[in-house]
């Protein structure tokens, strides 16, 4: 079978053509999907990419996380589909209360471009399953809005049921709790997080390596992952 992820773009979306060159490259069929309509065409997992989206200057993905497709974004995901937020995306799943907690200014109040060392904490995600648990992996981080807050009580509960996804490593690059870099629901099927995996998929085009400039594809095991948890379902 063809594995079909759809892609949503919203006014403001600039890595949404990124995300679908990415599925293409990990041998899913991407499909471009429209935030203003309530047809999700019927892939079989959805991404929502990063860049900025309508009303960010009111709060990051506030005003996003309202638009006509969210609705059958959380009827899809309350139903099992696996749901990727990348970077916005993470902003508006937290907004549309699919993730906990929130996001804010970064704490150093700058913009933020790096290639951030991240470990991984729990592969048990429709979008983790080819990392192995602990492993350091390079992924492309550009914010202003990344600083993850959630109250303790909230915060000991995500580290106590396993729902953080993905933890800063090295560098916190902007003032996250706990070094949080991206959670997982109670199901594992919604993952949300602020760096680009679709920004290190092919070589000579990611971050670098020990091996070569530009030559790093950590980010290939996203997408990898959510195809191998869509053909378990089918099959």
């Amino acid at each position: 079978m063809t594995v079909r992820i759809g892609v949503i773009t919203w006014p403001g979306s600039l890595d949404d053509r990124d995300a679908q060159r990415a599925i293409r490259l990990a041998g899913a069929e991407p499909v471009a999907l429209w935030h203003g309509s309530h047809d999700l065409e019927g892939v079989d997992a959805l991404v929502l990419p990063g860049g900025f989206s309508y009303g960010d200057y009111l709060r990051a993905g506030a005003i996003a996380a309202l638009s006509p497709i969210m609705t059958e974004v959380k009827d899809a995901a309350a139903s099992g589909m696996p749901v990727l937020g990348i970077c916005n995306g993470f902003q508006m799943l937290v907004e549309a209360h699919l993730l906990p907690g929130g996001l804010i200014r970064n704490d150093h109040q700058h913009f933020v471009r790096r290639d951030q060392k991240l470990t991984v904490e729990n592969v048990s995600t429709a979008w983790t399953s080819d990392f192995t648990a602990g492993q350091e992996i390079v992924i492309p981080l550009k914010n202003a809005d990344g600083g993850y807050i959630a109250s303790e009580e909230t915060l000991d509960r995500i580290e106590g049921e396993g729902l953080v996804a993905f933890r800063y490593a090295d560098v916190n690059p902007n003032g996250s709790l706990r070094d949080i870099a991206g959670l997982t629901n109670e199901a594992g099927n919604v993952v949300g997080l602020m760096p680009h995996p679709e920004h290190a998929t092919e070589a000579g085009f990611g971050p670098n390596t020990a091996d070569a400039m530009r030559s790093g594809t950590d980010g290939l095991a996203f997408f990898t992952s959510a195809i191998a948890a869509v053909s378990r379902v089918a099959a």
